[in-house]
């Protein structure tokens, strides 16, 4: 083959190897224009956002104007007061137990009755207080005997010790002539020399005796006395305990220790009480107190004779706290109120006055309204309407004293700026509140 025909090229080309199956792909747009769409929105969101967080320092609420209460701080005059309200109790208690226990067998007075000091009220029956009355007076009885018994025993020796006192002085004189005379009556023949010796040692003897009877006289008399003097502090202690073992069986008659009005008495004739349980007690009709509860906020600044006034049916009354219950109760502290002299007639038991409690002179002062907002907060910070009236910012203040309208303003508000007073509940954790206006 020659080279002509190794490199003839054909006038046609023969189509490629599946050029038939390949076609051009047109790509969709709309899946990059969401996503991009989305990515605009949420970069808006964020720059919105970190440029409120940024501009306004902390989180922030949209709240409607009708959702808060706003109030101007003014300077005004501070009325340094709290109302109280209290309840007519009267002034003194005594409370009535049953001093010994026994079963009910009359009751003598109704509940609500009036009494009279010393008044038998209720009798009861106790055989075990009667029986111990018994046993205690025979002991007495006893006691007493061997007491007496003692004492003649004591007055028996006083009389033996003195006859033999007699007896031996008797001697003593007797034997005492002989020997002066003896010398001459032995040499008169009278008397010999042994009966002269036997008499001198008589007299010796009787003189011994003596001294030997006045000792034992001593002792005896000493001891006695001990013996009587223990007798009589044993008699007088069993007296003692038979008096009382009689007044306990005198207090089975349970009388009004002083003179009012019963109440709370609820005894029934048959009914078993107990030693020192409480059957009632016994107020007193004509002088009565106020009893009132107080906030524990209060505690440090209320003392003893502060002053508060009230009014029944028109006309003013002074009181004065007299007693503090210092014990806090479900975050109140109980005080007493004197009523005085000049109380009206139509003051009642059970009755409730509202009362001014002052606790302290009035004083020029900046002044917010009061309200629950300052539970929310504690007294520390408040929101404060910006100048525009569009946002209000949290800011801390010192407050001082309240009363039932006012709260004292120490520091961080100017008069004339404007806070919000109504309920802080779901806006503790903001910084910044933004006002909406009314729909």
């Amino acid at each position: 083959m020659n080279d002509a025909n190794l490199h003839a090229v054909p006038t046609r080309l023969a189509p490629r190897s599946g050029a038939t199956m390949d076609r051009p792909v047109t790509r969709d747009r709309r899946g990059w224009w969401f996503i991009g769409a989305a990515a605009v929105i949420t970069l808006g969101l964020g720059l919105t956002l970190a440029r409120g967080w940024l501009a306004d320092g902390g989180r922030s609420l949209q709240v409607g104007h009708e959702q808060v209460s706003i109030a101007t701080v003014t300077r005004g005059m501070f009325e340094d007061f709290i109302p109280v309200r209290g309840r007519v109790v009267p002034r003194s208690t005594v409370f009535l137990d049953a001093v010994e226990g026994g079963r009910v067998e009359a009751v003598l007075v109704e509940d609500g009755a009036t009494v009279e000091a010393g008044q038998v009220l209720v009798r009861l029956s106790n055989a075990q207080l009667q029986l111990d009355v018994i046993a205690r007076e025979a002991e007495v009885t006893q006691q007493l005997n061997n007491l007496d018994t003692l004492r003649l025993q004591l007055a028996q020796n006083r009389l033996a010790h003195r006859r033999t006192l007699i007896d031996v002085d008797y001697q003593i004189r007797r034997l005492s002539r002989l020997a002066q005379d003896g010398e001459r009556m032995i040499s008169d023949g009278y008397v010999s020399q042994r009966e002269f010796d036997d008499s001198r040692d008589e007299l010796a003897y009787q003189r011994a005796l003596r001294e030997v009877t006045l000792e034992a006289q001593a002792t005896d008399e000493s001891l006695q006395e001990a013996q009587l003097r223990q007798l009589t502090a044993a008699a007088e202690q069993l007296r003692a305990n038979l008096r009382l073992a009689r007044e306990n069986l005198a207090n089975l008659e349970v009388r009004a220790p002083v003179a009012g009005q019963l109440t709370a008495f609820d005894v029934e004739v048959g009914q078993s009480l107990a030693r020192g349980e409480r059957i009632g007690h016994i107020d007193d009709p004509d002088r009565y107190k106020l009893s009132a509860l107080i906030d524990e906020f209060y505690l440090p600044r209320v003392d003893i004779a502060l002053p508060a006034s009230a009014e029944v049916d028109g006309k003013p009354i002074d009181l004065r706290i007299t007693k503090i219950y210092p014990q806090v109760t479900n975050g109140q502290f109980e005080v007493d109120l004197s009523l005085t002299a000049d109380t009206p007639p139509q003051v009642r038991r059970g009755q409730t006055l509202q009362t001014r409690l002052q606790l302290g002179d009035p004083s020029q002062a900046l002044l917010i309204p009061n309200g629950t907002y300052y539970q929310d907060t504690g007294g520390n910070w408040v929101f404060v309407i910006t100048a525009d009236g569009t946002t209000a910012a949290r800011r801390a203040v010192r407050l001082g004293r309240r009363n039932a309208q006012h709260i004292e303003v120490l520091d961080g508000l100017q008069p004339g700026e404007r806070v919000i007073v109504s309920p802080y509940t779901g806006f503790l954790a903001m910084d910044r509140l933004v006002l909406a206006a009314n729909r």
